[in-house]
């Protein structure tokens, strides 16, 4: 009888609320990737590859609802609930831009080029700001004086050079031309969107509304929409980004992580976590995903239990 080693979580504390949102950086030329998270503490924290502590971007007056590494992980965007988004230096921790709104800021997302940056929350609107010009004012997605959106944006992701797409409370998806500011394409859900997040690898949108996860063409296709329903709500949801076998969810029903196959089975309940769970993510190369909680905390999963991997290395029988 084969004996599956037990999942250990690393745990990475040091946020003093909790912890509201996860993003890891591409894989870098060295291989290794860069964690973000966003917190209730108001303080973003970098995080190697591994876990361990990089800094913290000081600064922000309230909390941090979203936080967004570039593509070379150089520069970080960051919206709080201070009426700001700001644009920081990783290497120096430095605040580079600060960005003032009329309302608390839940989504940012940063430009494949570092040139733009895209922000959305309780003011119901889009904004696109031209980094290389940051003195000038933000253009707003849609049309003149009206919201984007009939209710708080949750999550706007920046799709190829020219595509943003916003998701908002009012239970719709659009695809804006960053170019013309207009909307070009909608899908609706029945349910208030909880999260949507990019999964750069599998060109997908991993989206939570209501019981449902649903995995969206990142850009208006040919290919169908994969939707399941769970027999929970889903806070967060985040696709395994080589094999596309799995998913991993949060809960803010239960302290638990869960994974399941792309057919909805639950294949695995991971419990560590002391509160809720408001974000998860895979990292890029697939081995871990990450979650956080109301507890404040972050934990680093394996995909594989017991693999020799970062801090897990001497360490291949998982516990």
């Amino acid at each position: 009888m084969s004996i599956h080693p037990k999942p250990v979580p690393l745990v990475a504390p040091g946020h003093t609320r909790p912890v509201t949102h996860l993003s890891f950086s591409p894989l870098q030329d060295d291989g290794t990737y860069l964690l973000v998270s966003s917190c209730k503490d108001g303080n973003p924290m970098l995080r190697e590859w591994t876990g361990d502590w990089i800094g913290t971007f000081l600064g922000h007056k309230g909390a941090v609802w979203s936080t967004k590494l570039s593509p070379d992980a150089s520069r970080a965007a960051s919206g709080s609930a201070d009426f700001t988004a700001k644009i920081w230096d990783t290497y120096s921790g430095d605040v580079l831009h600060s960005f003032p709104h009329n309302h608390i800021v839940r989504t940012v997302a940063i430009s494949p080029t570092c040139s733009h940056l895209l922000t959305g929350g309780q003011e119901k609107k889009v904004r696109i700001f031209d980094l290389t010009r940051p003195d000038v004012d933000a253009d707003f997605l849609g049309d003149v004086g009206l919201p984007s959106h009939d209710g708080t944006v949750k999550s706007v992701v920046w799709v190829g050079e020219h595509t943003g797409v916003s998701a908002g409370e009012d239970g719709i998806i659009k695809w804006w031309d960053l170019r013309t500011r207009k909307l070009t394409t909608t899908m609706t859900f029945p349910n208030p969107i909880t999260s949507m997040e990019l999964s750069p690898q599998t060109k997908r949108l991993v989206v939570t509304s209501g019981k449902t996860v649903a995995f969206i063409p990142a850009l208006p296709s040919g290919t169908p929409t994969h939707s399941l329903n769970l027999a929970y709500s889903p806070s967060s949801a985040s696709v395994h980004p080589i094999l596309q076998d799995r998913f991993v969810t949060g809960n803010l029903g239960d302290e638990w992580v869960r994974v399941h196959g792309m057919d909805g089975e639950e294949r695995e309940i991971l419990k560590g976590h002391h509160g809720p769970v408001h974000c998860v993510e895979f990292s890029p190369d697939g081995e871990v995903y990450a979650s956080g909680s109301e507890d404040g905390t972050i934990r680093l999963w394996q995909t594989t239990p017991g693999k020799a991997y970062g801090l897990w290395q001497g360490n291949a029988n998982g516990g």
